[in-house]
């Protein structure tokens, strides 16, 4: 008698998965990947309010958070070490810039452009960090403000921002036994 079997649906089926998913993070990991991500956002963010309240400068923006929840809260991905960090964040936003300033009356364009082109140049780099996909969207569909800055947004906010959190996660990554921060720099 024949075995029943399921039929194999070729490009569907690739999409079952083949692995079950991560174990339970232990109790003092997410305590420290906490206290990182608010530490860093903490300083960057009292910086914008604080510091550069009064001026035409930003500090925050929303790719951040996203960087944040790498280099806290999966400090061993090879997306979350410091050459991905910095370099996927100031690659996007030149790119993000640039597609901006290229393409300022075809939005769509701008904005596709931008995402795929720094994913392919982050990759093409190995500074491949997908937070780096929102700076170059945030360039491109951003607020006056963040239009204003031309390229000083690739060194502020995109730059700076990114080495402020890398020195929280090197200060606050380092203080358990359990973390080490960065698995390697270049």
């Amino acid at each position: 008698m024949k075995k029943d079997r399921q039929p194999q649906y070729g490009y569907l089926s690739k999409m079952k998965g083949t692995t079950k998913s991560s174990p339970m993070v232990n109790l003092s990991e997410i305590a420290w990947s906490w206290i990182g991500a608010f530490l860093g956002i903490a300083a960057v963010s009292y910086i914008n309010y604080n510091i550069f309240e009064d001026t035409d400068l930003v500090l925050v923006i929303g790719s951040f958070g996203a960087s944040a929840v790498l280099i806290f809260g999966a400090i061993k991905s090879p997306q979350a070490q410091p050459r991905n960090l910095i370099g996927g964040h100031l690659i996007s936003a030149i790119i993000g810039v640039t597609c901006y300033k290229i393409f300022p009356s075809q939005m769509w364009l701008a904005s596709s452009m931008a995402v795929a082109t720094a994913i392919a140049i982050m990759h093409a780099t190995k500074t491949l960090h997908p937070p780096g996909g929102a700076t170059a969207l945030i360039a491109v569909i951003g607020s006056n403000k963040i239009h204003s800055l031309g390229y000083l947004y690739a060194i502020m906010p995109a730059g700076l921002g990114a080495v402020i959190m890398l020195v929280i996660a090197l200060l606050v990554n380092n203080i358990p036994k359990s973390r080490r921060y960065p698995v390697f720099w270049v």
